[in-house]
């Protein structure tokens, strides 16, 4: 069902992006702190937080995700994310796992940069004091830029005389080099859009109009999230004041991965009752005395006691939680991710029809800006595309085919011309 969107974790060797990936997700990848931990790409689950609309129609109760889960009328909603081996200076030009790195990329959907906010590691991923983490940033984006431009600088020539003996579009030529990075008409237009050299004979473009070409097209194919990493070690606060000023807050995320980590792994050992993307967790001793047995918490041992007080000192207290599921946030706003709720019956908001049983809202799907109606019949079965009639929102109000979906409309159902059947798991 659907087109799963993926995230790509990148930055350098020992940044924490397996710590990261391993703090939002069902993944399980090899954790050190040392150069190419994570060799082969690692992918998992994530599950990012939205709104349920249970909660507005009191069905709380009904509510029964067929994946990820439903708190309260908070919605947790799976997305793919992928922990890419590391990046040194010199990758466009095959340094260090360059040439892996970059081609992983293509599949991404956007980045989330993990970057060594403390300090304590070197370009390269070696343990050292005193790094300026700036650096890091900076060189990602330049490795990237490169890897773009040097395709297409040495092929230039050809791609300029091709397309004025065939007289072709500026778009379609652009979108043509660029397709392998997965590249489409639509994604080409809105950065042309911006930028003045569309305006110019390709024949006179200079090397700095290829630069801005390339810029430009990054911005809109790869957005991308700053996790400032390690908050809670001694260095980081004179660093993220200075990076926050130079790119910006909405630009960035404080986090600390290994203390998500901490606390999720106590939560499901039974020692805390913790609340994902919160400051709040209970303890033993916060229960009341007469709580299921069922429900009850392990004491902890003063080592760990100890450690979770560091962990709610150092992180919790200071920034009211330690970033990860922030993240995620941060980049579904950033991609303009629509959370979409299909069901069967508009007014029960249930799936099933007949002696089928099941609950309500039982599937969500996040969906890119300008989706339409019929665009997301498709993607939620080609059956409905196939045998479409027409599709309504809450209050039977009808949809056009050509409408785009939004939060006021991501209640919908569809009357289709025969059964469609449901898809089997991991279609």
């Amino acid at each position: 069902m659907g087109q799963d969107v993926l995230i790509a974790c990148v930055g350098k060797p020992s940044a924490g992006k397996s710590s990261f990936l391993n703090a939002i997700s069902d993944a399980v990848a090899k954790v050190g702190n040392f150069p190419f931990t994570t060799i082969k790409p690692n992918q998992g689950v994530a599950y990012v937080t939205t709104d349920c609309p249970c909660k507005r129609f009191g069905k709380e109760a009904q509510c029964r995700p067929r994946y990820g889960k439903c708190v309260q009328g908070t919605r947790h909603v799976p997305i793919r994310i992928l922990d890419v081996a590391g990046l040194v200076p010199g990758a466009s030009e095959g340094q260090g796992l360059g040439n892996q790195f970059l081609d992983d990329l293509r599949t991404a959907d956007a980045l989330i940069h993990v970057v060594d906010v403390s300090g304590t590691t070197d370009e390269g991923g070696k343990e050292t004091v005193g790094y300026d983490p700036i650096n890091d940033i900076d060189w990602l984006q330049f490795e990237i830029h490169s890897w773009v431009f040097n395709n297409l600088k040495k092929r230039w020539p050809n791609i300029v005389r091709r397309h004025l003996a065939t007289k072709g579009q500026l778009n379609e030529t652009i979108q043509a080099q660029l397709s392998g990075y997965g590249t489409n008409l639509a994604l080409v237009n809105r950065f042309l859009d911006k930028l003045p050299c569309s305006k110019e004979p390709i024949e006179t473009w200079t090397d700095e109009t290829i630069h801005t070409l390339v810029a430009g097209f990054l911005a809109e194919r790869f957005p991308t999230v700053i996790a400032l990493n390690k908050i809670d070690l001694p260095g980081s606060d004179k660093n993220i004041d200075r990076i926050t000023r130079k790119y910006g807050q909405e630009a960035t995320v404080l986090t600390s991965a290994l203390a998500e980590t901490f606390l999720r792994k106590l939560h499901k050992q039974g020692f805390i009752a913790y609340e994902e993307g919160t400051e709040f967790f209970t303890v033993a001793e916060d229960q009341p005395a007469d709580t299921p047995d069922d429900r009850k918490l392990k004491p902890m041992d003063d080592k760990t006691r100890t450690r979770l007080e560091r962990v709610q000192d150092l992180v919790l207290f200071r920034y009211g939680h330690t970033g990860v599921q922030e993240t995620l946030k941060r980049v579904v706003e950033v991609l303009g991710l629509i959370p979409v709720f299909p069901v069967r019956n508009i007014n029960n908001f249930s799936s099933s029809t007949g002696t089928r049983s099941g609950g309500v809202f039982r599937d969500c799907l996040l969906v890119r800006p300008g989706t339409t109606v019929r665009q997301f019949a498709h993607m939620v079965h080609p059956d409905l595309d196939n045998y479409y009639q027409y599709a309504e929102t809450v209050g039977s109000v009808r949809l056009g085919e050509g409408d785009l979906l939004s939060l006021e409309n991501n209640v919908i159902s569809f009357k289709v011309s025969a059964e469609v059947r449901p898809t089997k798991p991991g279609q």
